[in-house]
């Protein structure tokens, strides 16, 4: 796994908070940092480290161009917070505005490309544009083959997903956070019909409202105390590299790999069509909402059936808040990267850019994204138990959408008119007949 900074939590114990924030990834710490910038009284709770799952796994993008429809006014708020952010948390999080790129060899791909493009670029005043030619070979030099054309946004970016949410949750408790790590939440206690209180294994915490942005952890919690989330896990594995100066400033992604620069000077390399979802025992539990996703996805997701099944069938399914959860079996999730789908998108980029070839991997990983049926999250009150909230099931995208989802999960907790409008990520639509309608990217 990715080597990240560890984050100490704080000394004194709190007996009593505002929020508890449960879930130290890129989303609880966003929230917390805005709930802590309102003088809030917030604790955030994590079980092993701050960032120790997909938050610090993740490709480091921060994009709007590609998105589902639905989550293009979150990815723009989130893409102006990340540009700030450094000056905001007084910290380096890696952002920089470079420009990203989804190139197509062929003239069928990019007619996939360009329908996003002209059913999303007007609408939201996107600076997204098509490429082609020199302009692209400007854009995206050395390419062994020529190009059909591309989409270039040039006001997106990168971050370095290993150094961020902490570098964020140490900004949160300079405003006043509490921030306490290796400290497993099992559940949460109520009061006259609301949340009263969260209970950890150090103890404890009355409060008014908890959130719960536990990523691919967040289903088994919340069956735990009988509210049902449709949820699944995806394994994405991933690269960098040693560094070097090749003239890739820009990310990119298209036949078959993505690469984006590091701040070392190294790249970080992905397959951009393959990924592993682990048959596991929850696997059964939602596979009909899923289909969907799944139709969409034949053919570039691989199952895999292996020792997670076991792993997973060994973890309590129930357990009572004084008793030690599964949250505390397993402190960080760390699956193992499938080495041939690396191997196929470093032979592929080499193969495609030159410039590459010879460039030796360093690191590899693998991390599990946790997704909804329709490939968006929940950001939304329960509407099951008052002073309840969700924030999980981003679906590979909650790295780039951080921070607005945090600003918006922030403003529903303090009753805020919300920055973009909270309805697709509402909770219930899980549950109230709305078809599940998960959309390709490019």
């Amino acid at each position: 796994m990715p080597a990240i900074p560890k984050i100490p939590s704080d000394s004194n114990f709190p007996r009593r908070a505002a929020v508890v924030v449960i879930g130290g990834g890129i989303i609880g710490t966003c929230i917390t940092l805005e709930l802590a910038e309102r003088g809030i009284d917030v604790v955030l709770v994590e079980k092993g480290e701050i960032a120790c799952e997909q938050s610090s796994r993740n490709w480091g993008w921060c994009r709007q161009m590609g998105r589902d429809a639905r989550e293009i006014p979150l990815a723009k708020l989130s893409l102006e917070l990340w540009r700030n952010m450094n000056a905001r948390i007084e910290a380096e999080t890696g952002f920089r505005q470079c420009g990203i790129l989804y190139f197509a060899e062929n003239a069928g791909i990019l007619a996939q490309d360009q329908a996003w493009f002209e059913t999303n670029v007007s609408r939201f005043g996107l600076k997204t544009e098509v490429v082609s030619g020199k302009r692209l070979a400007d854009l995206l030099p050395g390419a062994a083959r020529p190009m059909a054309g591309a989409l270039y946004t040039p006001d997106e970016g990168r971050a370095e997903p290993f150094i961020a949410a902490p570098a964020i949750a140490l900004a949160a408790r300079r405003k006043g956070a509490k921030v306490f790590t290796n400290c497993a939440a099992r559940g949460f206690e109520t009061t006259a019909g609301r949340v009263s209180s969260v209970v950890t294994e150090l103890g404890t915490i009355g409060c008014d409202t908890a959130v719960i942005a536990g990523g691919a952890w967040t289903r088994r919690f919340l069956r735990n105390a009988g509210i049902p989330f449709k949820q699944l896990g995806v394994v994405t594995s991933a690269m960098r590299t040693e560094p070097r100066d090749i003239g890739h400033e820009r990310t990119a992604s298209g036949s078959g790999f993505t690469f984006r620069k590091r701040l070392d000077g190294g790249f970080t390399v992905t397959h951009n069509n393959y990924s592993v979802a682990d048959i596991l025992p929850s696997s059964f539990s939602h596979v009909l909402d899923f289909l969907p996703v799944l139709r969409l996805e034949l053919g570039s997701l691989k199952f895999r059936f292996g020792k997670r099944f076991f792993e997973e069938a060994r973890l309590k399914s129930r357990w009572k808040l004084d008793e030690r959860s599964p949250f505390e079996d397993v402190r960080v999730l760390d699956p193992e990267p499938v080495q041939w789908i690396l191997d196929d998108a470093l032979n592929k980029l080499q193969a495609l850019f030159p410039a590459f070839v010879g460039i030796k991997p360093v690191e590899r990983w693998a991390g599990f994204i946790d997704t909804t049926p329709d490939v968006i999250p929940v950001i939304s009150e329960t509407g099951r138990l008052p002073g309840l909230f969700i924030a999980s099931g981003f679906s590979g995208h909650g790295f780039g959408i951080g921070p607005g989802a945090g600003k918006l999960a922030a403003q529903m907790i303090t009753g805020e008119t919300p920055c973009v409008d909270p309805t697709p990520f509402r909770y219930a639509r899980q549950f109230d007949g709305t078809r599940p309608d998960p959309t390709t990217t490019p």
